[in-house]
Formats: C-alpha cells, structure tokens, sequence
C-alpha cells in the first residue's frame, strides 16, 4: 500500500488543458511519468504547457481539437496513436459556464453548454474506447461537478451537463470492466481565472489547482476504483453516493396513501448502493414478497 503511484510509460490525453485545471492535470500526469497529450482549441496555448512538461522532464505534444467535432477528436487520438502507439488515460476536463437563470437561458447557449461537455466527452472516450478494449487496459476520467450533484442556483446548462457524465461513467464502468478498462468521476475545487469570483479571496490560497494532483493522478493509475464519485479540493477529497431507499409497498395503491407514507418511503434505514438501474427492480420486487 505504500508503494509510489507511478505512469511510466502510459500516455494520456488531457483535454481542455491549456489552463486552469486542466493544465494542473496535464502537468502532475507528467511528473508520475506519463507521456501527456495537452488537447485546446488553441494550438500554441497547448505548446506552451508541453514546453513546460518538457522544462521539468517530461514528454509531451501539443494536440489542437475541438472536442465537440467528432472528426477533430479522432484526428486528434489518431495523431497521438502514430507517435505513441497507444492512449492509457483519459481526462474529459473541456468546458465551460454560461452562467443564467432558468428564466433568462437561452435554449442556444444550453445546447452549447452540453455540445461541449456531453457531446464533447463522447467524441473522445468514443474514439479512444476501440483501442482501450482492445489493449485491455484504461483509465477514464470525467470531469464533473458539484453543480449537477447538488444543483446550483443559475447553472442549469452546466449541472445538467455534468450529471449526465456520471450517468455516462456509470454505464461505462459496466461495460468496460471485464477489459480492465475502468471510468470515473471527479469533481474538483480549484481556483482558476473562471471561478475567481465564486471562491472567496480569503480562501484562494486553501484551493490552489496544485492541491487536486492527488486525485487526478489516483484516478489515472492502475489502483483506481472503478464507477466511483470522487470529490476534493484544498488537499481535502470526499466521496459522493447516489443510494436508493429500502422503499415500501402501498396497500391501497393510491396517490393519497403515497403521501402519507412518503417519509417511510424516504427512510434512508438501509439504504443500497446500486449496482446497475436494475437494482431498482430487485428492491420494488422484495417488496412486493414482503
């Protein structure tokens, strides 16, 4: 257990890391040994990052993409194929906000907000899923957020966004799992020029981006779970739980009875952890034997 997580010889392809966490993420991949593929839109944004991979001993390339353009994406994977013949890792950061209350959501910025983080995961872990299975090995991670976990006030584009990645993750961690190819979640905290107006000033300092390396290179490692939520920021690191309640038969079968036994339906006394969306069957069925 106290062995050093290291990457030597892995390759991983960051996306939106040009800055902010994403650069964080690229960069603390590096120093574990990985060789680092820095994805942006902007392609001399991306050499600056690989020239400081580079600075402190790493390997790296710069790789322009719009996550979003499916053919991008795969022209992207594919250049990073030819150099290194294999993709090990994979880190859904690109982003964005367009910050509005429901009421003032335009439906165009909605579909921008999801083009690029649901849309824009499913390019890339589409287009590196092929060789994962085939190698029998990978390590996804979806970059997701409290927003969706939790809901936040003027961030519906953004929390649904990020809450369909777990949904993403979830499914794929099924699928890939009899190939070793285990997905993830992360949702970090850190301060970045975009949420410097969210994060008091007295606590910038406590959540600088360096402090997230641990949870970033764990989840990258050939020691990550597999379909787990994890949380972390300031050097602290939580885990997030989607339970089911044990839940209860009606008797009469109407709405009138459900709203009386709404907190017996709501009692979180043995909660379960579901292992797919079939656990739901499983404990409506118990109940009715019950």
């Amino acid at each position: 257990m106290n062995a050093s997580i290291r990457l030597d010889g892995d390759v991983a392809i960051v996306t939106g890391a040009s800055r902010g966490l994403g650069r964080e993420y690229a960069m603390a991949l590096a120093e574990r040994g990985a060789r680092v593929a820095v994805n942006a839109r902007d392609l001399e944004a991306a050499q600056k990052v690989v020239q400081e991979i580079a600075a402190a001993g790493g390997e790296a390339m710069a790789v322009a993409a719009e996550v979003g353009d499916a053919a991008c994406v795969q022209a992207m994977v594919d250049a990073v194929m030819a150099r290194w013949g294999r993709v090990d890792i994979l880190v859904n950061n690109a982003g964005f906000t367009r910050d509005r209350s429901f009421a003032k959501l335009a439906p165009a910025d909605f579909r921008a907000v999801l083009d690029v983080h649901v849309q824009g995961t499913f390019n890339c872990t589409h287009a590196v899923w092929g060789p994962m299975l085939a190698a029998r090995k990978g390590r996804i991670v979806m970059v997701v957020s409290s927003s969706g976990l939790a809901g936040n006030f003027g961030q519906a584009a953004y929390s649904t966004a990020k809450m369909a990645l777990v949904g993403m993750a979830n499914t794929l961690g099924l699928e890939g799992e009899a190939r070793n190819v285990r997905v993830n979640c992360f949702s970090p905290i850190g301060m970045t020029a975009m949420n410097e107006g969210v994060i008091p000033a007295e606590h910038h300092e406590a959540f600088a981006a360096s402090r997230l390396r641990a949870g970033i290179v764990w989840l990258a490692s050939a020691a990550a779970p597999n379909r787990v939520v994890l949380m972390g920021g300031g050097g602290s690191y939580e885990r997030a739980y989607l339970g089911f309640t044990r839940g209860c038969r009606l008797n009469e079968g109407t709405p009138e009875e459900l709203a009386r036994r709404f907190a017996q339906v709501s009692d979180r006394a043995g909660e379960v952890l579901p292992h797919s969306a079939a656990t739901q069957m499983e404990l409506e069925l118990a109940n009715l034997r019950r």
